[in-house]
């Protein structure tokens, strides 16, 4: 599948109209049977750009908000961001980035996120909010676990501005490329790499991953060698040695 952040006049900055589109897209990914189909979900900017961040109307609107007396209308604005950059880390398809032009603010969080990033070698990367006098606040965590403390600490409390080769020895992207063409043979090689994984074992690997760090060890691989011992037996499994041994692709690659 295939989305596109898509408000250019604005170098696709985030409005929470976005942020609602996005959920509901991502909701019906996770629940929906017909997400069980999509085994891969390409984001990517329009005109040439990811997205620059936070949109200032709604800033202003939560502003005005405030200044009627809603107290909370900042801390909702922000946290709704929050909850869709958390939905899309847990995706169970593989969530590719593509990122050209500005990718800043809330974009980065995006990139932060995904299981493959591919910049534009001349895309430009960074975490503008304390020079705004505010703070990355549902950003933050992800960049973090993305390129560790030390670094994601200098981004964030410097403003530091760099491109998509930087952010490749950051290791904030994955891929960098410099023209576009090349951009996009690197992402049709990586969409080529997905369709050669199986997709319940892709999505198993996923939250395997993902729950490192956030329960005991002992816990987390007594889980995975029940989900290991699923997935030998499962038709996935069978149909993948089976290739193996007769030396041709598996049936969800037969495609390639």
């Amino acid at each position: 599948m295939h989305i596109t952040l898509n408000r250019p006049e604005a170098r696709n900055a985030m409005s929470l109209a976005m942020v609602n589109e996005l959920m509901d897209v991502f909701d019906w990914l996770e629940n929906d049977a017909a997400g069980a189909e999509v085994r891969a979900l390409v984001l990517r900017g329009a005109d040439g750009h990811f997205c620059a961040g936070g949109d200032i109307k709604d800033m202003a609107g939560a502003r005005q908000q405030a200044a009627e007396g809603d107290p909370e209308a900042f801390l909702r604005l922000n946290r709704r961001f929050g909850e869709m950059i958390s939905t899309a880390n847990r995706l169970p398809q593989v969530l590719i980035t593509v990122l050209e032009g500005a990718v800043m603010g809330g974009g980065f969080g995006l990139a932060c996120v995904s299981d493959v990033a591919i910049a534009a070698g001349d895309a430009k990367f960074g975490l503008p909010e304390t020079g705004l006098g505010v703070i990355p606040a549902q950003i933050a965590p992800f960049v973090v676990q993305r390129i560790g403390l030390t670094r994601a600490r200098r981004i964030a409390l410097t403003g530091q501005r760099f491109d998509g080769h930087h952010a490749l020895t950051l290791g904030v992207v994955h891929e960098v490329a410099d023209s576009p063409t090349e951009l996009d043979k690197k992402l049709a090689e990586v969409l080529g790499e997905i369709r050669r994984c199986a997709p319940n074992a892709s999505r198993v690997t996923k939250q395997l991953v993902l729950d490192v760090g956030h329960m005991p060890m002992d816990e987390l691989l007594d889980r995975a060698a029940a989900d290991f011992a699923e997935a030998v037996a499962s038709e996935e499994g069978q149909e993948g040695t089976l290739a193996f041994v007769q030396k041709r692709p598996p049936k969800w690659a037969a495609d390639e």
